[in-house]
């Protein structure tokens, strides 16, 4: 699990005034990261093209020429001149050293984008737009400085943005990085040191990077077990009942002991999950709201009101008696949509699913500021876990889990880990991590994924 921050400005201050490092000596450091990057991945003499900003982004690329001068065949492009002072005196550093400064867009084996970084916060002009369009076809191996140019402080991109394979971040991971729209951006993501550890550069963060190391499986250590030991999930099925059958089906194969579908009609189950058309009375968590439709209310208040954990998904977001629920420790799991209607509900915002998806940190740090019991797991590119006043990052997904049934799946699993006894929170941070590292263990092609291919790839986690 690693930290994550909105801002690193502040981080580099706090270098220059407790430990004595100045901005030449962070630079440094910064162009070193670039350029072992580089010295790891390629041969000598493979042509660099390096593209710089006005500002320090500009600078860390211009330090980064004279770093790898000599090495590799590398060429300078610096479009609008530099302003910053740090800027100036590597350009007069590279003059010295007679290091091409050219004046057209050159295609590389290796491009590195220095144009902008993290503290972008306007809209692009012709130029720089003509720039990054151009980069983006060239046949490179394309490395971002900081964060890809045209990706704001924010993570939005509002015309078009820097396509790296590599980004090396400086100094911390910034939420800008995260967002679901910079996934198509920045590659693989890579901190560079400054000077200090990142234990030491770092301070206290509430958001934090999920790691695969941090998942724990719900593995089996008592011996003397039995089915009752590990849970008893009541899935509560509606009008589309294949949703609530992946979700049985995925909570059973993610280790309850028991699992009980509750409908109506009798429906066509595997043999070893139960149907019964209430609430058992061994019940240990519920899964409620997939392929739910239109329910009686009563019912769903009846549900609501008892005494154990509750993941709750999907058409329940559009109806105002989630409201009841909102006071205590509960699941939520919707997506984009969904959580839009659910904001419109609690009359914190009635906003578009584009507004949301530029502004996922803010309106997932609002309406968990406002129902501090709830825990809320955001789907998305990037999936977001919060409660309270703390955010987890799960990007270990892709576009493999695109699929209609996928989110029942992540039902099933979490309703499993709290029938078995998971804190909340826990759950919903492993199952969602099992979740996104069994699709990225799935071998067939990435279009054909059903979720009973999900559901098998997590037995073998």
């Amino acid at each position: 699990m690693q930290k994550v921050f909105y801002e690193v400005g502040s981080l580099d201050k706090r270098c220059y005034e407790e430990f004595a490092l100045n901005e030449d000596l962070l630079m440094e450091h910064a162009s070193s990261s670039l350029s072992r990057e580089i010295y790891k991945k390629f041969e000598k003499n493979k042509s660099v093209f390096i593209v710089c900003g006005t500002g320090n982004n500009g600078a860390d690329g211009i330090a980064l020429a004279r770093l790898l001068y000599k090495r590799f065949d590398v060429k300078l492009y610096i479009p609008f001149g530099v302003k910053s002072s740090m800027a100036e005196i590597q350009l007069k550093r590279i003059n010295l050293l007679g290091i091409e400064v050219v004046d057209e867009l050159i295609e590389s084996d290796i491009i590195v984008d220095c144009l902008f970084g993290s503290g972008l916060n306007k809209d692009l002009d012709d130029k720089s737009q003509y720039i990054l369009n151009t980069l983006n076809t060239f046949d490179s191996f394309k490395i971002a400085c900081d964060i890809p140019s045209g990706v704001n402080n924010l993570g939005q991109v509002t015309t078009v943005a820097f396509e790296a394979n590599i980004t090396i971040t400086m100094g911390a991971l910034k939420t800008s990085l995260f967002t679901d729209i910079a996934k198509d951006f920045v590659g693989e993501i890579k901190v560079a040191n400054l000077g200090v550890q990142r234990e030491i550069y770092e301070v206290e963060s509430n958001i934090f990077l999920l790691e695969k190391e941090d998942m724990k499986l719900p593995f089996r250590d008592k011996k003397d077990a039995h089915k009752g030991t590990y849970g008893h999930l009541n899935v509560v099925a509606g009008c589309k009942k294949g949703a609530g059958v992946i979700a049985a089906k995925a909570a059973f194969g993610f280790g309850a002991g028991l699992v009980s579908v509750i409908c109506h009609e009798n429906i066509d189950l595997p043999y070893h999950i139960m149907q019964t058309h209430k609430l058992t009375t061994n019940c240990t968590a519920i899964a409620l709201g997939m392929g739910l439709g239109r329910y009686e209310e009563d019912e769903i208040q009846k549900i609501l009101k008892k005494d154990v954990p509750i993941i709750i998904d999907a058409d329940l977001f559009y109806e105002d008696v989630i409201l009841e629920a909102l006071d205590k420790e509960v699941v939520l799991t919707p997506h984009p949509k969904e959580f839009c209607e659910l904001l419109k509900l609690c009359d914190i915002d009635d906003i578009s699913v584009e507004t949301l998806q530029n502004n996922r940190f803010k309106y997932v740090e609002v309406f968990c500021k406002r129902y501090p019991k709830v825990i809320l797991l955001l789907k998305g590119a990037n999936v977001l876990i919060s409660q309270n006043d703390k955010i987890y990052i799960n990007n270990l997904g892709s576009a493999v889990l695109a699929k209609g049934g996928s989110g029942d799946v992540l039902s099933g699993l979490v309703g499993s880990l709290l029938a078995q006894g998971y804190k909340p929170l826990d759950a919903t941070i492993n199952a969602s991590l099992a979740h996104v590292i069994a699709a990225g263990n799935y071998r067939k092609n990435n279009y054909s994924l059903i979720p009973s291919d999900l559901v098998e790839e997590v037995k073998k986690l």
